[in-house]
C-alpha cells in the first residue's frame, strides 16, 4: 500500500450516468444544528439534489441509507449550490439553488423519527426569481458592506450581472466588452467582483460602480451615456495571465490583507487586492479543481490542486508539500468538518464518485511469508494449465460472462401505453386546424418491497405534448424513505402523425445507409398504409397535425431509405422513428450486427439557416413587444385626455382625440 494515497474515510456513487461541476458540491451546516459539523450537498445536471452526514462504523465504509438526509428531483439542471444567509429577517443559514432559468433559496430541516431510520429531513421553498437571461454561475456576500445577511450575484452566458437583494432584484449591468463567461467570485474586504473574461485577463469591478452605473435594460450603449448623462461601467483593475481560468477563490486572512488565486489552464496564480502578482506556480499537470486554505505556518497559504491525473497536490505557496492519488479525476474539492473529524477533503467527480478522504501515512501491516525453496513438478504443472486452459474455454462457448444478479431496489415503477387511442379524446385543445387532436392513456405502476409514507410521482413528456395530469401524490402509512426512481416510455408516433400521401418532390431529403437488406415498410409502420396495396410497400407517406408533410423511401435494390421534406426540421422525427424500429425488427430477427449510417454532407447550412430564422423571429418579436409598448403608453395618454375633458364641467370639443384613441387601439 502506498504512503502518497487519499485514505478512503467515506465514499458513493451518486445515480446512474448523472454527470456533475465544479458548481455542484458544498459543505455547511444547512439545518443550522449548531454543532459545527457539515453536510455534504450535492446537485446534479439531471436535478438531483441530495443531502449527506457521513457516519462510517469503520474507515472505509460505503454509504448506508442513514448517511442519505434528503434526496429530491428538480424539474430544472441544478448549475450551483452555495449556502448562506439568504432570507430577511433571519440569520439561519438556507441553500441557494441556482437552475439556467431560475433561482431557488430553500430551507432545509429535520424532525425526530419515530422508527429506527432516524430523523427526517424536508426541503421548503422560501422564494424563488425566474431569470430573464441563461445563468452560468453565481456568488454570494455582504455587497455594500451590509450586515447579517448575503446578496447574490448571478452571471449570465451573455456577460450581465444580475444582483439579487433577498427576495427582491437590485440591478443587473453587463461587463464591458464580455464574449463568454469566466469564474465569478466575491472580495469582501475590497468588496469588488473579480472574474477572468473572454481575453484572458483578469478583471476587479468595484460593487459601488456597479451599482450606479447605467442600468442594463439593452446590450448597446444608451444615448444617456452618449450624451454623458450616465455614469458607464468601469474596470478598477486588470491583469492579463495569457490563459483561461477554471476557477477563482479569493482568502481573507486578516482585515488589511486579502489574496485572489486564480486557476488557469497550465499555472496557478495568487494576487494582491490590488491586481499586483504575488506569486505563480506552473504546473506539471493539467488541473481539474482547487482549493486555497490558511496554512498553519504564518505567513504562508495551502492550496489543494486535483488534475487530469487522478492525483492532488498539496502546495505551501509554490513549494509541493504532499501528492496523493485519488481514485477518480475531481471537478470539485472541498474541505469540512464531519462527525467530529477536522479536515476531511472531500472531492466529487464528474460521473458521480462522491469520497471523503484524509492524507495519512498509515503503514501497511502487510508481510509476504517465505517462501519455501522446493522442487517443481513441471509435467504436474503442466497438466493443471491444461485443466484451466479447457475450463476457460468451455465457459466462453457457453455463456461468456457469469450472469450478474442485480439489487432489487425498494421502489420500482413501470409504464405501459396502449397501444390504441381513446375513444374520447381527452386532450384540452380537441382540433388543431381540421385535425382532431388524439390522446392515449398511460397506465403507471408502482412497487415497492417495504412500506411507504409517502409517494410522489411526477409525468413529463416533451412540448407540444401535455398531459391531462403530471402529478400524483399518495399518502401511505409506512417508513419515510428518501428515493428517487424513474422510467422511460415511448408514446406511439399516431399522437402526432398521421397517414399522408407521399410526394415525389421535396426541398430537403436524407438517405440513411444500412448493412442489412431493405424492410417492408408495412411492417414497420403498421397503420399508415393501405393494406390493399401492394405487401411490399416502398414509400410510406406521413402529415403532422397542422398539415407538414413527410414522405419516406425504401429502395428496392440498394440498402438505402430515404427521408424527404418541403420543411428541414420535420425530417428529424421519421429520421428517429425509423432507426428505432429498424433496430427493434432485426432484434427480433436474432441479428445483432445491424447498423446505420450517413454519408452524405452534413446538413449544416440548412441547420444555421434555422437558427438564423429562429433568431430573426426573436428579434422581430423584441421589436413588436417594444412597439406594443409605445402604442400602450399612448393609448393611457389619450385615456387621460379624454378623462379630463369628460370631467371639466365646461364642455369643450374633443378635438378628435376620440378618432386617435379608436386608431391607436386598433394598432
Amino acid at each position: 500500500m502506498s504512503l502518497f494515497k487519499a485514505r478512503d474515510w467515506w465514499s458513493t456513487v451518486l445515480g446512474e450516468k448523472e454527470e456533475f461541476d465544479q458548481g455542484c458540491l458544498c459543505l455547511a451546516d444547512v439545518d443550522n444544528s449548531g454543532n459545527g459539523q457539515d453536510k455534504i450537498i450535492v446537485g446534479s445536471f439531471m436535478g438531483y439534489l441530495r443531502i449527506f452526514n457521513p457516519h462510517p462504523v469503520k474507515t472505509g465504509d460505503g454509504a448506508q441509507a442513514e448517511d442519505l438526509l434528503l434526496e429530491v428531483q428538480l424539474r430544472d439542471p441544478i448549475l450551483q449550490v452555495e449556502v448562506g444567509k439568504f432570507v430577511s429577517g433571519t440569520e439561519m443559514l438556507h441553500l441557494a439553488v441556482l437552475h439556467s432559468r431560475k433561482l431557488c433559496v430553500y430551507s432545509v430541516s429535520g424532525t425526530l423519527g419515530n422508527v429506527e431510520h432516524g430523523n427526517q429531513y424536508q426541503i421548503k421553498l422560501m422564494y424563488e426569481h425566474n431569470l430573464q437571461r441563461t445563468a452560468c454561475n453565481m456568488t454570494y456576500g455582504s455587497f455594500g458592506g451590509v450586515r447579517g445577511r448575503d446578496l447574490i450575484c448571478i452571471q449570465s452566458m451573455d456577460g450581465m450581472l444580475m444582483v439579487f437583494e433577498q427576495e427582491s432584484y437590485a440591478f443587473g449591468r453587463f461587463l464591458p466588452g464580455s464574449l463568454l463567461p469566466g469564474p465569478l467570485a466575491y472580495s469582501s474586504r475590497t468588496d469588488s467582483f473579480i472574474t477572468v473574461s473572454s481575453c484572458r485577463q483578469v478583471e476587479s469591478y468595484k460593487y459601488q460602480v456597479l451599482a450606479f452605473a447605467t442600468d442594463a435594460d439593452k446590450r448597446q450603449e444608451t444615448e444617456q451615456q452618449k450624451l454623458g448623462s450616465g455614469k458607464r461601467l468601469v474596470v478598477d483593475w486588470t491583469l492579463n495571465i495569457g490563459e483561461q481560468a477554471l476557477d477563482i477563490c479569493i482568502m481573507s486572512f486578516n482585515q488589511s490583507a486579502s489574496s485572489v488565486f486564480v486557476l488557469g489552464e497550465r499555472n496557478f496564480f495568487c494576487l494582491k487586492d490590488n491586481g499586483q502578482i504575488q506569486f505563480m506556480k506552473k504546473l506539471d499537470c493539467s488541473p481539474s479543481c482547487f482549493l486555497p486554505y490558511c496554512s498553519v505556518s504564518e505567513g504562508t497559504i495551502n492550496t489543494l490542486i486535483g488534475n487530469h491525473s487522478s492525483l492532488l497536490h498539496v502546495y505551501q505557496d509554490v513549494t509541493l508539500k504532499w501528492a496523493s492519488q485519488l481514485p477518480h479525476v475531481p471537478v470539485a474539492v472541498r474541505v469540512g468538518s464531519l462527525r467530529d473529524l477536522k479536515g476531511v477533503i472531500v472531492t466529487l467527480s464528474e460521473d458521480g464518485h462522491l469520497q471523503c478522504s484524509y492524507l495519512g501515512t498509515d503503514p501497511s501491516l502487510f508481510q509476504a511469508p517465505k517462501v519455501e525453496s522446493r522442487e517443481l513438478n513441471y509435467d504436474a504443472l503442466d497438466a493443471e494449465l491444461k485443466e484451466l486452459q479447457r475450463i476457460i474455454k468451455d465457459v466462453n462457448k457457453s455463456q461468456g460472462v457469469w450472469p450478474m444478479t442485480e439489487r432489487e431496489d425498494d421502489v420500482t415503477i413501470s409504464a405501459v401505453v396502449s397501444p390504441d387511442s381513446d375513444s374520447v379524446s381527452q386532450a384540452p385543445d380537441v382540433e388543431v386546424g381540421t385535425d382532431l387532436v388524439p390522446s392515449v392513456t398511460v397506465k403507471v405502476t408502482l412497487q415497492n418491497r417495504v412500506a411507504l409514507q409517502k409517494a410522489k410521482l411526477s409525468v413529463y413528456v416533451q412540448p407540444p405534448l401535455v398531459l391531462s395530469r403530471d402529478q400524483f401524490t399518495f399518502e401511505l402509512t409506512g417508513e419515510c424513505i428518501p428515493r428517487v426512481t424513474q422510467c422511460k416510455f415511448r408514446l406511439p408516433l399516431k399522437l402526432i402523425c398521421l397517414p399522408g400521401q407521399p410526394s415525389k418532390i421535396a426541398s430537403h431529403k436524407l438517405t440513411i445507409d444500412t448493412n442489412k437488406p431493405p424492410v417492408c415498410l408495412l411492417s414497420l409502420f403498421p397503420g399508415f398504409a393501405n393494406q390493399s396495396e401492394d405487401e411490399q410497400v416502398n414509400v410510406m407517406g406521413f402529415r403532422f397535425l397542422g398539415g407538414s408533410q413527410v414522405t419516406l423511401l425504401a429502395s428496392k435494390t440498394s440498402q438505402r431509405y430515404r427521408i424527404q421534406s418541403e420543411q428541414f426540421e420535420d425530417l428529424w422525427l421519421i429520421t428517429n422513428e425509423l432507426i428505432i424500429r429498424l433496430q427493434e425488427y432485426f432484434e427480433k430477427q436474432g441479428s445483432k450486427d445491424f447498423a446505420c449510417s450517413f454519408s452524405g454532407s452534413m446538413p449544416l447550412q440548412e441547420y444555421f439557416a434555422l437558427i438564423d430564422h429562429h433568431f430573426e423571429l426573436r428579434i422581430n418579436g423584441e421589436k413588436l413587444e417594444e412597439l406594443l409598448s409605445e402604442r400602450a403608453v399612448q393609448f393611457r395618454a389619450i385615456q387621460r385626455r379624454l378623462l379630463t375633458r369628460f370631467k371639466d364641467k365646461t364642455p369643450a370639443p374633443l378635438q378628435h382625440l376620440d378618432t386617435l384613441l379608436d386608431g391607436t387601439y386598433k394598432q
